[in-house]
């Protein structure tokens, strides 16, 4: 099993974000990523829906062979993440916004947070905050639209630039000098938010806590891969050669995606 693949999904190429970190930490790992682009985004689908297609994804890659699944998307782990860890023998690791990193990060005690209107009312979040935010102002923005930009690797464009700037300029100006990035899509949008906000704000990614805790479950598991570098399969929901397009553009390398089954 340790040369098996490790199974990688989200509603579409945030993920990707993910999938960058994991083969920067276990560049021996086969990844078999699934895009969900018909259905994209989940942030304003019913937890309902996110749980139902979590679970037919994660199925069908289980069908490929794979020891481990990853859900790189923070939607996607709140949706559907206690579910999968109910129903898989593999292990499931999911992903969460850093509101934790982001208190230790701030000086001036106030914090914001860019997230998924799912996220935004999720369970997961209000814990993190009750548990990490109670010394801190953390200002929780959800910012719909800014998906369908990245979902068609429009990352600096007019339009999505006004919209960043519109979700985020409150926050800045209510002083806040870290800003989570609550869905694993907005890493992409990091260039663009880094020039919005200025230098004196860390913006807060847990992608690389991601890859170190799958690293840690496969350590013991005696799962790790040997050997180099691994293989990487795609595919989507949506239209191949468009997710071709849009995956390429923002890994910067070519790559081939497949059409998933209908689930």
């Amino acid at each position: 099993m340790s040369q098996a693949p490790i199974g990688l999904f989200d509603s579409g190429v945030g993920g990707l974000s993910v999938l960058r970190e994991i083969r920067f930490v276990l560049p021996a790992e086969s990844i078999y990523y699934v895009a969900d682009s018909a259905n994209a985004p989940w942030g304003d689908k019913t937890p309902e829906f996110v749980r139902e297609r979590g679970l037919k994804i994660a199925r069908f890659l289980v069908g490929q062979g794979i020891k481990a699944i990853v859900i790189g998307s923070n939607t996607g782990t709140a949706g559907s993440a206690e579910a999968l860890r109910g129903t898989l023998m593999i292990p499931v690791v999911g992903i969460e916004p850093g509101i934790k990193p982001a208190v230790s990060a701030t000086k001036t005690g106030v914090v914001g947070a860019i997230v998924p209107a799912a996220v935004s009312e999720s369970d997961r979040l209000a814990s993190l905050l009750d548990r990490f935010g109670a010394e801190v102002r953390v200002i929780i923005q959800p910012v719909p639209g800014l998906v369908e930009h990245i979902e068609a690797a429009d990352l600096d464009g007019p339009v999505v630039t006004r919209m960043l700037e519109d979700y985020v300029r409150p926050m800045l100006d209510a002083g806040a000098d870290a800003i989570v990035l609550g869905s694993t899509h907005y890493v992409f949008l990091k260039p663009l938010l880094g020039k919005i906000a200025g230098p004196n704000v860390s913006l807060i990614e847990t992608g690389a806590a991601v890859a170190r805790q799958l690293a840690r479950v496969l350590d013991e598991r005696h799962l790790a891969a040997s050997g180099t570098a691994g293989l990487e399969r795609f595919w989507t929901s949506g239209d191949p050669k468009t997710s071709e397009r849009v995956i390429s553009a923002l890994l910067g390398r070519v790559v081939e995606v497949e059409k998933l089954p209908d689930l």
